[in-house]
């Protein structure tokens, strides 16, 4: 089994709806763009939340980035530490993929294995509805949100090693 490495990039959603699947769409963008990123893994996470848990865990950073209502333009990206998100979030608890980001990281504090830094990429959607595509409105930024992202890891000493 391959050495966990310091700094893991997560990407979170259901790419069966949308816009929802963003953070997968990126996963893969990023993979596919960063063969020098030899310290970071990157995670397709899906809608999991125990993965995140699973993933995340003892980290020294974890990226995390996820579709997000935010009352902001379609396509809008936006930076957030888990201490300045308030979650709005009304469970239904019909499913067992149901459930809360930060609440996955609130369980994550409690076991004892909360990497030292979390930030969280938030992409306001256009469309969450049944389908495999990003919306044109998601699309036309996709490379400002890889210069954002991969500047985000060039702040981590590992990612520039």
């Amino acid at each position: 089994m391959p050495k966990r490495k310091d700094t893991v990039v997560c990407g979170l959603g259901n790419p069966l709806l949308g816009d929802e699947g963003i953070g997968i769409y990126l996963i893969q963008k990023l993979m596919a763009k960063s063969n020098h990123a030899t310290h970071v893994d990157f995670v397709e996470a899906g809608s999991s939340l125990m993965s995140v848990v699973h993933t995340i865990a003892e980290r020294k950073k974890a990226v995390l980035i996820d579709c997000a209502i935010m009352g902001e333009p379609p396509g809008t990206i936006r930076r957030f530490t888990p201490e300045e998100v308030t979650s709005i979030k009304n469970l239904a608890h019909f499913s067992l993929h149901e459930g809360d980001l930060l609440g996955a990281l609130e369980l994550s504090r409690n076991l004892g294995e909360y990497p030292e830094n979390v930030v969280i990429f938030g992409i306001q959607p256009e469309t969450i509805e049944p389908g495999e595509s990003i919306s044109p409105a998601l699309c036309k930024h996709m490379s400002h949100y890889i210069e954002v992202i991969t500047a985000e890891l060039a702040e981590s000493p590992v990612y520039n090693e």
